[in-house]
């Protein structure tokens, strides 16, 4: 029987130094590509959305995926994608740095509810 591995991870990135880069325009492009991609790389993105200077996503990682692997996947090609297509009017780029972490099964509604909301103002 082959192993069952369920991993619920809420990662944030933000943009370099904080940079208000994530205009309306780019916003739905990036976060459409961002899960394009993930798809060829069989990352399951279950929610992304962000704000002008970080993005959030909710991802269930599979036996052989780790955190780190998975955030340099997505950031790295996403910034590339970004400056390749000339979609920002300065260099995109992501911070080095992420957050990564561990959501028990239990509470996933409620932080789809929290990434859903947090592209909103309050």
């Amino acid at each position: 029987m082959p192993s069952f591995i369920k991993i619920w991870v809420h990662f944030i990135w933000s943009t370099k130094n904080r940079k208000n880069l994530i205009t309306q325009d780019l916003k739905y492009k990036l976060y459409d590509h961002i899960r394009e991609n993930s798809q060829k790389k069989d990352i399951y993105i279950d929610h992304i959305n962000g704000i002008e200077d970080h993005v959030h996503l909710l991802i269930s990682l599979k036996g052989e995926q780790s955190a780190s692997e998975v955030a340099f996947l997505l950031k790295g090609e996403s910034s590339h994608w970004v400056n390749k297509h000339k979609l920002s009017k300065v260099k995109f780029e992501w911070q080095d740095e992420f957050i990564a972490v561990s959501v028990s099964e239990s509470i996933i509604p409620d932080v789809r509810r929290y990434i859903r909301t947090s592209g909103k103002a309050s």
